[in-house]
């Protein structure tokens, strides 16, 4: 088995300039990521160096999360779930109960 398979792999540049990048892969399972899911989820207003929303998954934290410079654990369920916890965290750093919009 291959170390990590794609899942998805996407990287946007919104209608203000902002950046979104999704990147998940299938690696193999562990002690710490019984899933067997790696990811980086991240959310950039234009202008800045700093995400304003990141979800990643790495050794040694584990599953967790980065909103408006705070960081917390994340409780991973599958990668429907993920997608839709960062797009709601997203709408909330932003103000935009709409986004994505497409």
């Amino acid at each position: 088995m291959p170390r990590a398979t794609p899942i998805r792999r996407e990287k946007v540049i919104d209608e203000r300039g902002n950046i979104v990048e999704l990147a998940i892969w299938k690696v193999p399972p562990t002690g710490q990521n019984p899933a067997g899911i790696r990811y980086r989820l991240a959310f950039v207003r234009r202008g800045e160096a700093v995400p304003a929303v990141l979800y990643d998954c790495h050794p040694p934290k584990g599953h967790h999360r980065h909103v408006q410079e705070v960081e917390e654990p994340y409780s991973f369920v599958d990668v429907e779930q993920l997608l839709a916890d960062f797009t709601e965290d997203v709408r909330r750093a932003t103000g935009d109960a709409t986004w994505p919009g497409r």
